[in-house]
């Protein structure tokens, strides 16, 4: 089976009986604070083109205009239920919308938003965004408390962009030259144990 064939069914699949939830955390999103339903914004995809990423609306409707694109810690920006879905990796299920539409894959390097793949260094750069990104990866297991360990930054921006994206871009080059349908199994059963530890 091919990768993408696998991530059409499973995505498919999963959307079909995850839709009472998605409804459940839509509404509750909504009646949390004024502001739509699902966040969108700009990340960088498969050869650098840029898309549009979905996930349900984490913050107030005006976060990106209140602070940086990192979530540090317990950022005040979040929402009551946003800190609940942040946790538990909830707000993360609208991107199988994102799988369907070919934007996405299920596993693959974690797409960065262009003000940070601009510090890829050019021959890490062509690796990464040689594949389709993922909504999880190798690296989102090994940074999964990456908020708590910015909030512990004296400049969390600086700290990301030093220390956290050249170990993220690594994991995602690596990815791209060795991954194959075992390893993305191993990844998203890895991935659902650690979430279910969360929940």
């Amino acid at each position: 089976m091919s990768k993408r064939l696998f991530d059409l069914a499973v995505a498919a699949c999963a959307l079909a009986l995850l839709a009472p939830l998605l409804l459940l955390v839509a509404l509750a999103v909504k009646l949390d604070s004024p502001g739509p339903v699902l966040f969108r914004q700009q990340r960088v995809g498969r050869h650098g083109v840029l898309f549009t990423i979905h996930k349900f609306r984490t913050m107030v409707a005006d976060a990106p205009a209140r602070g940086l694109a990192l979530t540090v810690g317990a950022d005040p920006r979040i929402t009551r239920t946003g800190a609940w879905l942040r946790r538990s990796h909830v707000d993360e299920l609208p991107q199988l919308f994102d799988v369907l539409r070919g934007a996405m894959s299920l596993v693959g390097p974690r797409p960065e938003v262009p003000r940070y793949v601009a510090h890829y260094p050019p021959a890490l750069r062509e690796r990464a965004l040689a594949v389709r990104p993922g909504i999880t990866d190798p690296s989102s297991l090994v940074f999964i408390d990456e908020a708590a360990r910015l909030a512990q930054a004296a400049d969390p921006e600086r700290e990301y962009i030093d220390h956290i994206l050249p170990a993220k871009l690594q994991h995602a080059a690596d990815y791209a030259e060795r991954a194959t349908l075992w390893t993305d199994l191993g990844v998203l059963g890895r991935t659902l144990q650690a979430l279910a530890r969360r929940v």
